[in-house]
């Protein structure tokens, strides 16, 4: 029994490289592209080049979750920022390219969540509780000034009372 235990653990560890997280490095670019860009090719780099930005700002580094992907230096966020180059001038449209990304980290890679079912609440919720504390707010003051007006008439009645004494 012992042993089919250590069995397990020693083939469990036996296949530990092919369990990673990150893809190989993109392919090289080919060698047409190291040719001097035309005035067509510097138009297309560079809308290639915004449209890069455009989705990695809009992509959460899975290494510092706090940054974009735009914003992360880490070598991960580089990558990233490479796969999205790529997927784009293989002709994948920007919604395209962040779906594939959702679909290897899930929605959490997103750093604006998609305002659908239960992420809904993420844009509501600021908003009840704005018009809720308001509400508090408003129904406070009203209470405080018809408290402090009747105690006003209160004292006016007691003062009079001891003038007329």
């Amino acid at each position: 029994m012992r042993c089919l235990g250590l069995l397990l653990v020693a083939l469990a560890f036996a296949d530990v490289g092919g369990a990673t997280a990150q893809d190989a490095a993109p392919p090289a670019p080919p060698a047409s592209a190291e040719r001097a860009p035309t005035a067509a090719g510097r138009a297309s780099a560079a809308w290639l080049e915004q449209q890069t930005r455009t989705i990695a700002s809009q992509l959460r580094c899975p290494v510092c979750q706090g940054l974009s992907l735009q914003d992360s230096p880490t070598e991960l966020a580089q990558e990233m920022r490479d796969v999205i180059r790529t997927q784009l001038a293989e002709g994948r449209s920007p919604d395209q390219v962040k779906a594939y990304f959702v679909g290897r980290y899930g929605e959490w890679i997103l750093l604006q969540p998609e305002p659908r079912s239960f992420n809904l609440m993420v844009y509501v919720l600021p908003l009840v509780m704005l018009v809720g504390g308001g509400a508090v707010v408003l129904f406070a003051l009203r209470r405080w000034t018809r408290a402090d007006g009747a105690a006003t008439e209160t004292a006016a009645v007691e003062d009079q009372s001891t003038v007329n004494s």
